[in-house]
């Protein structure tokens, strides 16, 4: 549920679509596979392109990707090789809700992303 303090859908709907920056990266959130939660001692972080994951709901249920983009206005994520083809047969990436995925794989190029796995392992 968002963070709000309201039940009501409108409002929520109000809040999804006029949330901040950093709140909206906080709920492109998902969570971590099993050997990755032993390994970092996190249970989940933030989405980011380059992460590998695997979908555990809906019709794509099972295929493991990468994720090639993070779309934080509609809060969806872009994974490889999950497409649809349009009416005139050319591929697009279907969109798919990150808590509908857990992370396998995670990106570690960058050093702010080591950085903040330290961090909130300390915190645990």
């Amino acid at each position: 549920m968002p963070m709000t303090s309201s039940k009501h859908p409108k409002k929520q709907r109000k809040f999804l679509y006029n949330a901040p920056l950093h709140l909206r990266k906080k709920l492109l959130t998902a969570p971590l596979s099993e050997d990755l939660r032993e390994k970092y001692g996190i249970k989940r972080l933030p989405v980011r392109a380059g992460d590998v994951v695997r979908i555990v709901r809906g019709d794509w249920k099972g295929h493991e990707g990468k994720v090639i983009e993070v779309d934080l206005s509609d809060y969806r994520i872009r994974v490889e090789g999950v497409t649809m083809k349009k009416a005139d047969g050319t591929p697009v990436f279907y969109p798919i809700h990150p808590s509908k995925v857990e992370i396998v794989g995670l990106d570690l190029s960058d050093e702010w992303r080591k950085k903040i796995i330290e961090r909130r392992r300390g915190e645990s």
